[in-house]
């Protein structure tokens, strides 16, 4: 089956948060929240970005459970997913959240000086 890409980063997103949550050995991965998912034009590599609550030291253990399980997280999106070739899997951490939160506090201090 041909999917657009749009639609099959949200699959993949949707079905790999299932995945992590229901079928995964590693208490860790159950608090991963899929934020993102960023296919190549070929759709050889999929660009996986989440978020998990913690500090620093929890964000690495998380990271390196993923990048563990890649090959795991991989088998089971394709007993999910019905494409030729299912794409290679980079987890990156989703800054954005930070990124937002420190926008918004420099507006906020911006608007108190005034």
């Amino acid at each position: 089956m041909a999917y657009k890409k749009e639609r099959l980063e949200k699959i993949i997103g949707r079905e790999l948060g299932q995945i992590l949550l229901n079928d995964t050995k590693d208490k860790r991965l159950k608090y991963v929240t899929i934020t993102k998912v960023a296919l190549t034009e070929d759709l050889s590599i999929a660009t996986i970005y989440y978020r998990v609550l913690g500090n620093d030291d929890q964000i690495k253990k998380t990271s390196e459970s993923l990048e563990k399980a890649k090959g795991f997280l991989r088998t089971a999106i394709s007993k999910q997913i019905k494409v030729r070739k299912i794409p290679e899997l980079i987890f990156k951490f989703d800054h954005s959240f930070e990124q937002g939160n420190r926008i918004e506090e420099i507006l906020r201090s911006l608007n108190e000086q005034e």
